[in-house]
């Protein structure tokens, strides 16, 4: 079999076998196709698509190209998101699930770019770390039914290789492309039920709703197809979805949810959608009205804090330690009264990039307490000289950014009307 021939018959509107595709991924993984054929063979994908079937076996094949995970659990839900602007859900949801009483066993990365990573959110706290072995993930999972781990460089190692590539070709936004690589992760770490939250808005990955749900749709019929049941959520990301952006910031927003003493109700309201998902995951028969009522005990009774508490603690973690705090911050105040109609999420999501929140190479220092707080969001009226945002920053800030970040917002004299939070819920 020669790489050179299914690089032709994609090129040409074909239909990959599945022969050809694990031969391909197999080869990849061993280093045994060179970048500039692979490079090919994914922008003819990008151009041609790849169909339901295809994509299906691609996805098998980076989950089979490293470490697969048995974390002896009857059902092992995971939920992924595809990230945002003050995306905090996991640090939520997940304690909120397993105080329910089902295991969660959360494998996350750190954040890239403008949206955030929950691996980075986590080391903001004092003393956490996510480096576990796997003996010590799998125990932890059963002995206290929720671990946090950084991703291993042993699950779907075909798939970094492969992003490397498709991220300096421009061939990352393809929708087999995109499915085949968050859900080869998910079969690989594990999971046995699968619930996405599938953002769109100017902060998503998918700037688009049609694109969100053709993603989303993609993602679904893999879990059908490989016998991993999985349900999607499109939500809003046209405004950051928290108040917060930026780590320690985030990880103080999630605790104010966790102990009913603020965050936003955005952030509230999708975190018991996709927790209420799970639960259902797990009790097939549960009614929506009745998984709704279990998980807003589990944040109400503040057994879902305890849980979040536990499993720091477990990592070595403090939640009664301080996070780590700015030196400095700028106060952006609104010059003109109106209400807010537009929030522009990857502009404060690239600001706080600059500000030290975020890495633009992987290599990049984070500065922990770096970030941005929202004051005021789209729908509420403000007053000039009424505060919008705050930065935060353990460096000077530049003044000029206070220009920067009020031409993130947007005014207008009547109310808008507000989109659903959580659009649709794809089955």
């Amino acid at each position: 079999m020669r790489v050179y021939d299914i690089i032709k018959a994609k090129r040409d509107g074909g239909e990959l076998s599945t022969e050809q595709i694990e031969f391909v991924i197999t080869a990849c993984t061993k280093g045994e196709i060179p970048d500039y054929q692979l490079s090919a063979l994914l922008m003819a994908i990008f151009i041609c698509g790849m169909n339901e079937r295809e994509t299906a076996e691609l996805t098998l094949a980076i989950a089979n190209s490293g470490t697969r995970i048995d974390l002896n659990l009857p059902k092992a839900i995971d939920k992924h998101s595809t990230g945002g602007v003050g995306d905090t859900t996991t640090l939520v949801v997940a304690p909120i699930v397993a105080a329910c009483g089902i295991p969660v066993a959360k494998m996350t990365g750190r954040g890239l770019g403008h949206t955030g990573g929950t691996v980075d959110k986590l080391e903001s706290i004092p003393g956490l770390s996510t480096e576990l072995s796997m003996e010590q993930f799998i125990n932890q999972v059963n002995t206290i039914g929720l671990a946090l781990m950084s991703a291993t460089t042993e699950i779907a190692p075909a798939d970094k290789i492969l992003y490397a590539l498709r991220d300096v070709t421009a061939t990352v936004d393809s929708i087999p492309l995109i499915a085949s690589s968050i859900m080869s992760k998910k079969i690989a770490s594990g999971a046995t039920h699968i619930v996405l939250d599938v953002k769109f808005g100017i902060g998503a990955f998918m700037s688009s709703v049609e694109r969100a749900e053709e993603l989303a749709q993609a993602m679904v019929e893999i879990g059908r197809r490989v016998g991993r049941p999985t349900v999607a959520l499109l939500t809003s990301m046209d405004q950051p979805l928290g108040n917060a952006i930026g780590n320690s910031l985030e990880v103080t927003e999630a605790i104010q949810i966790l102990t009913g003493k603020g965050g936003s109700a955005d952030l509230r309201e999708v975190c018991l959608a996709v927790a209420a998902q799970m639960l259902k995951m797990h009790y097939m028969d549960l009614a929506d009205s009745e998984a709704i009522c279990r998980v807003e005990e589990a944040l109400n009774s503040g057994a879902a804090y305890a849980k979040l508490k536990e499993v720091v603690a477990a990592q070595g973690g403090n939640l009664d330690r301080e996070l780590p705090q700015a030196k400095h911050s700028l106060v952006v105040t609104s010059e003109t009264s109106g209400y807010i109609s537009y929030i522009d999420a990857l502009a404060l999501g690239t600001i706080a990039i600059t500000l030290g929140a975020g890495r633009v190479r992987k290599e990049d220092k984070l500065d922990y307490a770096a970030g941005l707080k929202l004051l005021a969001r789209v729908g509420d009226y403000v007053e000039t000289g009424a505060p919008l945002i705050t930065a935060y920053s353990n460096a000077p800030i530049d003044q000029t950014l206070h220009k920067a970040l009020h031409n993130a917002y947007a005014f207008s004299l009547t109310k808008p009307e507000l989109p659903p939070n959580v659009l649709k819920i794809i089955r």
